[in-house]
């Protein structure tokens, strides 16, 4: 038996000088009006022995029961072998239809298994996937005749089988095989959020120590911190990059890629040998110090920033220039002033030059409460917008994976007439089970778990019956996807992940990216998940 526990000394936390880069630009940004009600403490203003199922109301009905058995019989069945050893889980068990890439492993949507797996007090097969991933990121990734960069982490693999040879040997895919032709910037951010999860759950250090993912982490931190023409700290992407691998108008700084990196940042920072790498260590933290600044101040938006934008001067030159990326006020949407509430905020899809991308982005807004890229402040006004616009964003299925739809001659240009994508289907606002775990993540961070508990029981209501599809279409997510793969893995990893993280808190503390100083789990042994530590091979 393996014993499990979580190292809170590895870092101090993220710091500028003697104070944490936290507390230096809450002060910098607007705090925005919160609800007046009662709330729990926030994850990181408790100790995790606190933080044990009876912090929340009716504890009863957190209760796993047969459908959380159905999903993991689900999960189990999905495990990918390769010479022997599970290495992944496959992205959909669906044999109704023609499989296209379904059948390939994705490094984004392995993480939420990977952490069920973690969870459940199963690693090995995380530790696998870490390692063959890495072996695929040093071999040759080219696109006609381009080479991609040395860091790039595959979208996903298969594993083939050769007969003649009776030799098994992995496939992967860089994006020379995706719609549209683009490389996953997100899988390399996914990839050490995972191995920094690995880490901490297991406390073992010796894989990420490794001479091996040390190299991999620098290199994908080599294309993402290269000097260039950039004014910006965010990182530049192209449509199609993320989660939402089409074009859906998300290219220049999307919110899901700059949350990522940022959670990658705080992780790689810890996982980086210091005196190894004291140089890129170096550079992290002043890539991190001007993120955090420009994410919190040019990104957040809530009632009174969008009253400041509605009344910008425009063509303003010059230091002191309050418009800054000289966005006009007449591109507002109607919808924002009907959406957004009295008390709560939060961070846009996007912003650039003359280009503010007002729509919600579910995953990065998440992420970025889960890797405290959001003040807590704006973590708690995230959650105030969600709990103000339940029925548009959660509806009758978690979770809308943007808001709102793209529709009519936007939908034209913005898609490129996309047939897949139509509105409040798929990417343009479609439902995604698989967004219950950061949902609840964020939730029990900022000691509001209420809110994930409500969106997991609607979910229990059909996802199972329904076949766990990919995705929901409809304004409140009331029709299973027109397109939508049956047993979607990552929407059934995705309900355990949620529902594990409900019955046991302290799980949260692998996420947390590294450098979090508050957390600070105890040792010990839940139902739910076997604490191990494989550098003793002792238990409790």
């Amino acid at each position: 038996m393996y014993m499990a526990s979580v190292d809170s000394s590895q870092n101090d936390g993220l710091k500028s000088g003697d104070c944490d880069i936290d507390d230096i630009f809450e002060k910098l940004t607007d705090k925005p009006r919160c609800l007046n009600m009662d709330r729990q403490k926030s994850f990181d203003e408790r100790s995790l022995v606190e933080a044990s199922p009876s912090w929340m109301e009716n504890e009863e009905s957190f209760k796993y029961g047969p459908m959380y058995d159905e999903a993991w019989e689900s999960l189990r069945k999905s495990v990918v072998q390769f010479r022997g050893r599970p290495v992944g889980t496959i992205a959909a068990l669906d044999v109704s239809d023609e499989k296209l890439n379904y059948d390939q492993v994705f490094v984004r949507d392995f993480v939420p298994s990977g952490l069920a797996f973690l969870m459940k007090g199963e690693p090995e097969i995380v530790k696998n996937f870490l390692q063959k991933t890495l072996v695929l990121q040093s071999g040759e990734k080219r696109v006609d005749r381009f080479d991609l960069g040395k860091g790039v982490m595959p979208a996903s693999f298969k594993v083939r089988h050769d007969p003649v040879l009776n030799k098994e040997t992995l496939a992967p895919d860089f994006g020379e095989s995706a719609i549209g032709r683009v490389a996953p910037v997100d899988s390399g951010f996914w990839w050490i959020i995972l191995l920094q999860a690995y880490t901490k759950c297991t406390n073992d250090n010796s894989l990420a120590e490794s001479p091996d993912c040390q190299r991999g982490i620098s290199l994908i931190l080599a294309l993402c911190l290269s000097e260039g023409f950039d004014t910006f700290p965010t990182l530049l992407c192209a449509d199609g990059c993320s989660m939402i691998d089409r074009r859906m108008g998300v290219y220049g700084y999307p919110i899901e890629i700059q949350a990522l990196f940022f959670m990658a940042l705080r992780c790689a920072k810890s996982l980086l040998k210091q005196d190894a790498h004291e140089e890129l260590v170096d550079r992290i933290g002043k890539r991190l110090e001007a993120l955090s600044f420009h994410m919190r101040k040019y990104f957040w938006l809530d009632l009174k920033q969008l009253n400041d934008i509605y009344r910008y001067k425009t063509e303003e030159y010059s230091h002191t220039a309050v418009n800054k990326f000289n966005v006009m006020p007449d591109s507002l949407p109607e919808w924002i002033f009907d959406f957004m509430p009295k008390s709560g905020g939060y961070f846009l899809g996007n912003v650039g030059p003359s280009n503010m991308d007002f729509r919600w982005f579910c995953l990065g807004n998440c992420i970025a409460i889960i890797s405290s890229l959001a003040t807590p402040d704006q973590s708690t006004a995230i959650m105030d917008l969600i709990e103000s616009r339940w029925e548009e964003l959660v509806g009758e299925m978690p979770l809308k994976v943007c808001y709102p739809a793209i529709e009519g001659h936007d939908w034209k240009i913005i898609t490129g007439c996309d047939p897949k994508n139509t509105r409040w289907s798929y990417h343009n606002g479609g439902s995604w089970p698989v967004l219950l775990w950061v949902l609840t993540a964020a939730s029990i961070k900022v000691g509001r778990p209420k809110i994930a508990k409500n969106a997991i029981k609607i979910a229990e209501l059909r996802l199972a019956k329904d076949g766990w599809p990919e995705y929901y279409d409809g304004k409140s997510g009331r029709y299973i996807g027109k397109q939508a793969r049956k047993h979607q893995t990552w929407s059934v990893a995705g309900y355990v992940v949620a529902k594990m993280l409900l019955e046991n808190p302290t799980h949260l503390s692998m996420l947390a990216p590294g450098a979090d100083k508050k957390i600070k789990p105890p040792l010990r042994k839940s139902s739910s998940c076997i604490l191990f530590d494989t550098n003793r091979n002792t238990s409790f």
